[in-house]
C-alpha cells in the first residue's frame, strides 16, 4: 500500500518535474552569453564589495537649504577591496556628495565601487553606492520564514511558485524579448505557465486548480487585449514609456521590439492579482459544491459571482492603488505645477498608468465570472475532485 502511494506521488510529480526541466534548458539557452562580448564588459568595467578602512579628509558639511540636512562636499577614502579579481587591494578613492547622489561614509563601512579599467592596463575606483546586499538578503529571508512558518505547506508552495514566476521573468521572458522574439505572444506563454505552476504547488492537481488556471490565463487575456485595444485608439504603445529611448538604442542590434511592451507589461502586473482572484473564486464554488452536492451549475455560479463582487473592489483598488504608489513622485509634480488636466491626461507618462492600471482591472473584472462559470460546469458534471 506504501509503495502504491509512493508509486502514485512520483507519476503526479512527473509532468510538473518534466515542465521545469523543459523550462531550465530553455533558459540555459538563452542566457548563453557570447565569449567576446564577455571579455569586452569585463575589461570595461566591474563592481565590487569594498570596505572603508579610513576616512582620509572630510570636507561634507550639512545642507539644510537644497538637501534637508544631508551633507554634501566630499571625502577621500581609503579603502579594501572584497570580493572580485582586485580582492584585498588598497585603493584611495574621492567620494563626491550631492543631494542625490549621497553616499555618506564613516570607517568600517561597507560600499560597492565601480572599477574602471583602462586600455593600458591601468585601473581606478569610484564610489557607486551603499552595500545594501546584507540588508535585503536578510529582509528576504525573514520574509520567506514568515511565508513558510505562518503559511505551513501552502506557504512552501506559494514560495516555490513565487521563485518560479521570478525565474521565468527573469530567464526566459526578458530574453526573449531581447532577441526580438513578438512579445505579447511569449508574455503570455510566460504567464500561463507561471500561473498554472503556481497555482499547482499551492494546491496540486485538482479541478479546483485547473478552474483557477483557465481563469486566469482568461483574465491575463483580457486584460492584454483590454491594453492593446486602448493603445492602438489612443494612439500609445511601448514606444511612448520613460525607458523608450534606451531601449531603441540598445535594441537596435539584438532584435528588441519596443511597440508591444506596453501590453506585456500589463500582463505581467496584471498576474498576481488575477491569480489571488481566480484561485479564491473557485475554491469557493469547490466549498459550496461540497457543502451542498445537491446544488445546481446554476446556483453554483450564481454564489461564486456573488463572492467575486467583493474581490472585484478590493483587487481593483490593489491593483490601481499600485500604480499610484509607483507614480506617487509623479503625482507630486504635477499638483506642484498645476499642470492643466487636459495637458495632464494626455502627457505619456500619466497616459500609461491609466491604461496600465485600468485594463489590469478590466482582467480582474472578467475573471470572476469566466472563473465562476467554469468552476461551476466542472465541478457538477466533472465527476471526481483530484484529475
Amino acid at each position: 500500500m506504501k509503495k502504491e502511494k509512493i508509486q502514485h506521488i512520483l507519476l503526479r510529480a512527473l509532468p510538473m518535474a518534466a515542465v521545469l526541466a523543459v523550462l531550465v534548458c530553455i533558459a540555459v539557452v538563452l542566457n548563453r552569453t557570447e565569449e567576446e562580448q564577455t571579455e569586452s564588459d569585463a575589461s570595461r568595467m566591474v563592481y565590487a564589495s569594498a570596505e572603508v578602512t579610513a576616512v582620509l579628509a572630510d570636507n561634507a558639511q550639512e545642507d539644510f537649504q537644497n538637501a534637508e540636512g544631508r551633507r554634501v562636499g566630499d571625502q577621500e577614502l581609503e579603502i579594501r577591496i572584497l570580493s572580485g579579481d582586485h580582492k584585498d587591494e588598497i585603493m584611495t578613492v574621492t567620494n563626491y556628495m550631492s543631494a542625490l547622489f549621497n553616499v555618506d561614509v564613516d570607517q568600517g563601512d561597507r560600499i560597492i565601487v565601480r572599477i574602471m579599467t583602462d586600455e593600458d592596463g591601468s585601473y581606478y575606483a569610484s564610489v557607486f553606492n551603499y552595500d545594501r546586499g546584507i540588508v535585503l538578503g536578510a529582509f528576504l529571508l525573514i520574509f520567506f520564514a514568515l511565508l513558510a512558518i505562518l503559511g505551513g505547506k501552502k506557504g512552501i508552495g506559494a514560495l516555490a511558485g513565487l521563485l518560479l514566476t521570478l525565474g521565468c521573468i527573469w530567464f526566459i521572458l526578458i530574453p526573449c524579448l531581447i532577441r526580438g522574439v513578438p512579445a505579447i505572444p511569449v508574455t503570455i506563454g510566460v504567464s500561463a505557465v507561471s500561473a498554472a505552476a503556481g497555482l499547482i504547488f499551492l494546491n496540486g492537481y485538482s479541478k479546483k486548480t485547473l478552474c483557477a488556471v483557465c481563469g486566469c490565463v482568461g483574465g491575463v487575456l483580457t486584460a492584454g487585449i483590454a491594453a492593446a485595444a486602448v493603445g492602438t485608439l489612443s494612439p500609445m504603445n511601448g514606444f511612448n514609456m520613460q525607458e523608450a529611448e534606451n531601449l531603441i538604442l540598445y535594441g537596435a542590434d539584438r532584435g528588441l521590439k519596443v511597440s508591444g511592451l506596453l501590453v506585456c507589461g500589463v500582463l505581467i502586473s496584471a498576474l498576481g492579482a488575477v491569480m489571488d482572484v481566480a484561485l479564491g473564486i473557485a475554491s469557493s464554488v469547490w466549498e459550496m459544491k461540497e457543502q451542498n452536492p445537491d446544488a445546481s451549475a446554476k446556483s453554483l455560479f450564481r454564489s461564486g459571482m456573488q463572492i467575486g463582487k467583493d474581490a472585484m473592489g478590493t483587487m481593483a483598488n490593489t491593483l490601481i492603488l499600485a500604480f499610484a504608489g509607483s507614480s506617487l513622485n509623479m503625482l507630486i509634480l504635477v499638483q506642484t505645477y498645476d499642470i492643466p488636466f487636459l495637458q495632464l491626461i494626455n502627457t505619456d507618462s500619466i497616459a500609461l498608468e491609466v491604461v496600465q492600471s485600468v485594463a489590469g482591472s478590466v482582467g480582474i473584472l472578467l475573471t470572476v465570472p469566466l472563473v465562476a462559470f467554469i468552476s461551476a460546469r466542472l465541478m457538477v458534471h466533472g465527476g471526481s475532485r483530484r484529475v
